[in-house]
């Protein structure tokens, strides 16, 4: 297992816990259809979590760090045991890190502002409920 520290590819400010899902498993060299075989759950649980969309219950997140060598804390913040991000990041062209960062932060943004949005709608199911 190797160590990550949080300000690279993976931790909480740059990736997601799909992000972070999805690298680790590819680093272990499974499928999105193997590693939802060997946890026992549908391709299209394994799609949501890998897109954010959905999360594993605490029993599953145990599993999935298990089969995939990482620590729990890893998947969830980017900190502790975890995979390394790409080798060569110095080899990589000013342009194409730069856009890499323009999306990372983008994808910041839209996790920030879809949190905003479920925080509004409850409001508003609450406000509509007691009728005021």
């Amino acid at each position: 297992m190797e160590h990550t520290d949080t300000t690279d590819w993976y931790g909480p400010e740059a990736a997601t816990f799909g992000d972070r899902l999805a690298a680790a498993r590819e680093a272990a060299g499974m499928s999105q259809k193997q590693l939802a075989k060997r946890m026992g759950v549908k391709l299209s649980t394994l799609h949501a979590w890998e897109n954010d969309l959905s999360e594993p219950r605490a029993n599953r997140l145990s599993m999935m760090a298990g089969i995939l060598n990482v620590s729990i804390m890893w998947l969830l913040m980017g900190e502790g045991d975890g995979i390394s991000g790409p080798e060569d990041e110095e080899t990589i062209a000013p342009a194409v890190n730069d856009l890499l960062v323009e999306i990372r932060d983008l994808k910041t943004q839209i996790a920030a502002s879809a949190d905003r949005l479920g925080r509004l709608e409850k409001k508003l199911r609450l406000t509509l409920k007691s009728g005021t």
